[in-house]
This record gives C-alpha cells, sequence and structure tokens, in this order.
C-alpha cells in the first residue's frame, strides 16, 4: 500500500500492474531524454555566438524534425494499445463478484454462490484495533482466491462511484442503471486497499475498499463459514 512521502507508484499485485509500471517507466524515459535535449538546443542558442547557415534553411533537418517525433509517438502508442486491450481481456473468470455502490458504503455479491454478500462499511476511527490502517479498514473484506481470474461487475444504486484498487490496476466507474465489469488477477497474497475515486457526496472519503487474496483453500473455508452464518440467520 501507499506510504507517506511516496513518490511512485505503489508495489504491483498483479500482472496488469506490473504491465503499467513498465510503461510508466518507458514513457518517463522518453520525456526525460526529449527534455535533456530541448534543453541542450536552448542552452546552445542562447550561448554560442556562431550560426550556421545550413540550420536557417534545410530541408533535411525539417524531415528529421517532423519524422522523429512521429517515430516517438509510434514508440509510445503502441505498447499504450497492447495495455489497453490486456485491460479489457475477460477470458474464463473463475469467480464473478458484483459491487454495488452506494452513499456512503459498498455491497458485495458473490454471484456464483447463492446467498453470499454482504456490505462493507468503513471501521470508524475509535474502532481500530492495532495494526489497522485509519479511512482504508472495512468491517467485511473482500476475499478472493490468488492467481485466480477475478471478474468484478460495477454498479451503483443512487450516484456516480468508481471501484478502485491502485495495487492491481483496476479502476472501474460504477454508474447507476449501467453493470460496467472489470477483471484482474491477483499474483501474490495480501490485503490490498482502494478507495471510491468518483466524488460522490458528502462521505465520499469514508467508503473505502478492502481487498483480501488467500490461496484457494482458505477462500472455500471463508465461503463455507459465510455461507453458513447465512443459512443460520435465515
Amino acid at each position: 500500500m501507499a506510504h507517506p512521502s511516496q513518490l511512485g507508484f505503489q508495489d504491483a499485485a498483479s500482472p496488469v500492474m506490473e504491465e503499467l509500471l513498465h510503461f510508466h517507466d518507458h514513457a518517463l524515459m522518453v520525456v526525460i531524454l526529449i527534455s535533456i535535449l530541448v534543453f541542450y538546443i536552448m542552452a546552445a542558442m542562447v550561448t554560442t555566438k556562431l550560426t550556421n547557415k545550413y540550420i536557417l534553411d534545410s530541408q533535411e533537418i525539417e524531415i528529421i524534425w517532423t519524422v522523429l517525433p512521429a517515430l516517438i509517438l509510434i514508440l509510445i502508442a503502441l505498447p499504450s494499445l497492447r495495455i489497453l486491450y490486456l485491460i479489457d481481456e475477460i477470458d474464463n473468470p473463475h469467480l464473478t463478484i458484483k459491487a454495488l455502490g452506494h452513499q456512503w458504503y459498498w455491497s458485495y455479491e458473490y454471484t456464483d454462490y447463492e446467498n453470499l454478500g454482504f456490505d462493507a462499511y468503513m471501521v470508524p476511527t475509535q474502532d481500530l484495533i492495532p495494526g489497522q490502517f485509519r479511512l482504508l479498514e472495512t468491517d467485511h473484506r473482500v476475499v478472493i482466491p490468488v492467481e485466480s481470474p477475478i471478474r468484478v461487475l460495477v454498479s451503483a444504486e443512487d450516484v456516480l462511484h468508481s471501484w478502485a484498487v491502485p495495487a492491481l490496476g483496476v479502476k472501474m466507474d460504477a454508474v447507476p442503471g449501467r453493470l460496467n465489469q472489470t477483471a484482474f488477477l491477483t499474483s501474490r497474497t495480501g490485503v490490498f486497499f482502494g478507495q471510491c475515486s468518483e466524488i460522490c457526496g458528502a462521505n465520499h472519503s469514508f467508503m473505502p475498499i478492502s481487498l483480501e487474496s488467500v490461496p484457494l483453500e482458505h477462500f472455500e473455508n471463508w465461503c463455507y463459514l459465510l455461507l453458513q452464518d447465512a443459512s443460520l440467520e435465515s
């Protein structure tokens, strides 16, 4: 998760986020090289008293500074398009979760199971126990199996929300009356936090997302216990 004075992204916990980090570094290197070249040209023009007449009027140099930026844009666009298609790829998910945004909490439904769902509210500051994070912990975590493709159906009941978990490279708008979908795969176990990323009212800052990736056998035990509790309540 993020930490104070952090400048970069969070550590990647999914293959898509790893690709996004690589693309960010790639694009940043291109920007740095262009900035160095432009700064050098500006400094040379200001400091030197010599003038090259072939630079003042040259067909060749005009071709170079037209073609070179086009090649640089292609160098950036091709990896970007590849990642966009990877983000939209949803192939044979092992589990489907429906996330419904409310003012101001999330409700989740595991659509592959019957009567497996819950509401997730932020844990108030006064109820936190040592080791928990303020404004990020929820009373119920979304538990998923590690290294399994997960599909998330995202919608909202009242106003616009956005379901986002930065470590997984996931961000999907929750629109009332519309069902959006996204997918991810966690490459390691752990707890990953996110927040609503669309301003949705007075308590927009207080509807976090807490997602826990566990081994498959632990996930099955969790599902069994939750279904058992639901049957006892009914």
